[in-house]
Parts: structure tokens; C-alpha cells; sequence
């Protein structure tokens, strides 16, 4: 079984830049970082894969979100430089214990309970 535990969401200014954390417990293949915003549909922006360390980050935060891991914490990051109101949004960890993985949610089985994340203008 595995379990999620975000933490590090907050409230910063445009050009801020926050690091948010997820404790995991239980083996997983890869690890993701989703967002979503009101009224929007849940979009995965980083994915890792623990193991070897690849990482993936979607075209539209590549230069501004970074994703790493800590394994002697068995935590996962995602920090976040030069934030955007649009990047207002509820954070979710989410991981899968197999197969591909991808920036579509419904591949994840486990899911963290969510940590917001608001960029003010």
C-alpha cells in the first residue's frame, strides 16, 4: 500500500517561488506532480521515476518547475521559481506501483490529499 503526504502549499506573490514536498511510503515505479484549478481539468506538470531518477516536466513549467527526490527521506519535490497566477492551483501527488506512466491522471492509482498552492498578481 502505498501513501502520499503533500505539504508546502502557501500563498506567495507573482515571481515568488515555492517547494512543495511528498512523503511517500511503499514501493512505487513513478511518482507524479498534478495541479488542478478551479473549474479545470486535473494536469500533470513533473513525473520521476525513483529508481534511475529520470525525470519528466511538462512544456508548459519546463524552466520554472523542477522535480527531484530525496531517497534517504523517501520524499519527492517539486520546486517552483518565477510563479504565476496561472499557476494557482491545488497540488496533488499521485503514484503508480507499475506500467507506463504519463501525464494522464487516470493511470494513478494513489493519490495524496492535495496542498494549494495561490500566486497573487
Amino acid at each position: 500500500q502505498v501513501q502520499l503526504v503533500e505539504s508546502g502549499g502557501g500563498s506567495v506573490q507573482a515571481g515568488g517561488a515555492l517547494r512543495l514536498s511528498c512523503a511517500a511510503s511503499g514501493y512505487t515505479h513513478c511518482v507524479a506532480w498534478f495541479r488542478q484549478a478551479p473549474g479545470k481539468e486535473r494536469e500533470g506538470v513533473a513525473i520521476i521515476w525513483p529508481r534511475g531518477g529520470a525525470t519528466a516536466t511538462r512544456d508548459s513549467v519546463k524552466g520554472r518547475f523542477t522535480i527531484s527526490q530525496d531517497n534517504a527521506k523517501n520524499t519527492l519535490y517539486l520546486q517552483m521559481n518565477s510563479l504565476k497566477p496561472d499557476d494557482t492551483a491545488m497540488y496533488y501527488c499521485a503514484a503508480r506501483g507499475t506500467g507506463p506512466c504519463n501525464w494522464s491522471a487516470g493511470m494513478y492509482g494513489y493519490w495524496g490529499q492535495g496542498t494549494q498552492v495561490t500566486v497573487s498578481s
